[in-house]
């Protein structure tokens, strides 16, 4: 008996002696010795560990300065407070040249903005700066319920290589109360192009500073949607253009027509009948019966208009569409923080509810939602409760896409900047703006040369979707 308390002694001393030589535990919040393991981790609270501090740098065009502090700098400024580890840099996109150029310039020195304003997703593609999103968006809850028209515009080969920005609806913007006074029905959403016309030209007065029309150049790019429904904004049918059409031959002709309606057709000296100094004054200022606008500025018609106003598309009973789109660089350090952000700043249904928040304490509107359900859209119809307004939301599906420059390859030379070898009078070598522009001032006859620029821009479209497919 003696022999087995010496043993049991001598077997505690070497506990203790073990115990004083091993090195002291750190305790943490989720240690509790005295229990099992399994049970403190369940029963007792975790610290969730400190995120790594990132800096994002990011550019866009819609931020204004720092002393506006407008909605999208304080949108910035709410998911930093979500996420304090985050840094957003404002990248300085100030240089001359343009958008592409300065992004062009911070590429060469490896230093593209982690998330940027995308103004030509093709050219981004093709010099291989934007990062494929698929893995991030593949299983996003708010994704689905971004149109699918949206997502098709941004997906390259079955890639996601942009991030709807925005969306917003375009057309004309009516003033009510001046088709009453002059006892007249003002147009509505569905509207034919009889009383369209009807309505820009009855309404009409220069001499009282009353003009029916705001400008006439828009017409170019919805006219022939109101005749042949197949065909989209400025004659692209989603392949190819169709400038050699009869109906995008009346559009033009129509747009030279509607001259003697607008800003641009009066006299300086009938301009001294109104009050504003230019077109964009002419609808808050009462002084027009229909403005083509978009939805951008509906916040500023809601907070300044002190007459009754509604959208009413374009006839035939449709509106044009125009996004904004995000890119995250391929060459960003951290993805899946970039896309986190980015996505904030685009379609991101907790930031649309942070966005209606922030303009209804400005006394403004929201933009539209982007992922749209029934919650998002609700909210958006609180300020902007108008007839035209809503029938245009039931019907965005249909929408003509208006920028196209943004999402078709080829899109900017085919209408704009490429030249196809044509000489007008002392202009040589003109480009595709050149010829539309000019289409209804006397120097040349359209239909002389329309079906040359229509060959000349879908060669450009072909070949433009045959490189971007390599």
């Amino acid at each position: 008996m003696k022999s087995q308390i010496k043993l049991m002694s001598l077997l505690l001393i070497a506990v203790f002696v073990l115990a004083a030589c091993a090195p002291a535990a750190t305790p943490t919040p989720t240690e509790t010795p005295s229990a099992p393991t399994a049970t403190v981790v369940e029963n007792t609270p975790t610290e969730a560990p400190t995120a790594e501090p990132v800096t994002l740098r990011y550019a866009n065009w819609n931020l204004g300065t720092e002393e506006e502090n407008n909605i999208q700098r304080q949108l910035v400024k709410a998911y930093t407070d979500l996420h304090p580890n985050v840094t957003i840099e404002f990248v300085d996109m100030s240089a001359e040249g343009g958008w592409e150029a300065n992004l062009t310039s911070y590429a060469a020195k490896g230093e593209l903005p982690d998330v940027f304003a995308a103004n030509n997703v093709p050219l981004y593609v093709q010099n291989g700066w934007v990062a494929d999103l698929s893995e991030f968006t593949a299983n996003d809850p708010d994704w689905v319920n971004v149109p699918q028209v949206l997502k098709d515009s941004f997906t390259y080969s079955g890639k996601v290589l942009g991030l709807p920005a925005a969306q917003f609806f375009m057309g004309y913007f009516v003033n009510k109360d001046l088709y009453e006074a002059a006892n007249m029905d003002a147009p509505e959403y569905g509207f034919t192009l009889e009383e369209w016309n009807n309505a820009v030209t009855g309404l009409n007065n220069p001499s009282k500073g009353i003009l029916g029309l705001d400008e006439q150049e828009f017409v170019t790019g919805w006219y022939s949607n109101a005749i042949d429904p197949n065909l989209k904004w400025f004659s692209f049918d989603g392949q190819k253009m169709n400038y050699n059409s009869a109906a995008f031959k009346e559009a033009i002709a129509k747009t030279g027509e509607m001259k003697p309606y607008t800003w641009q057709g009066l006299t300086d000296e009938q301009k001294t009948n109104f009050k504003s100094t230019g077109p964009w004054e002419l609808f808050l200022n009462q002084e027009v019966g229909m403005r083509w606008d978009a939805s951008w500025a509906v916040p500023g018609i809601v907070s300044g208009a002190t007459f009754d106003w509604d959208f009413i598309g374009v006839p035939g009973g449709n509106q044009a569409i125009v996004f904004d789109v995000m890119a995250v660089s391929k060459t960003s350090a951290n993805l899946q923080e970039a896309y986190n952000f980015a996505k904030w700043m685009t379609f991101s249904k907790e930031a649309y509810l942070k966005e209606v928040e922030l303009a209804r304490a400005a006394g403004s509107a929201p933009k539209m939602p982007v992922s749209v359900d029934d919650e998002s859209m609700s909210l958006y119809k609180e300020f902007v409760n108008k007839p035209g307004i809503l029938a245009a939301l039931e019907n965005l599906d249909n929408s003509m896409v208006e920028s196209l420059a943004k999402t078709v390859p080829g899109y900017i030379n085919a209408r704009w900047e490429g030249k196809p070898g044509i000489d007008i009078g002392e202009d040589q070598d003109v480009n595709m703006w050149f010829m539309f522009n000019f289409a209804n001032d006397g120097r040349y006859k359209y239909e002389d040369y329309s079906a040359k620029l229509e060959e000349f821009a879908n060669k450009i479209l072909a070949d433009a979707a045959a490189e971007m497919n390599k």
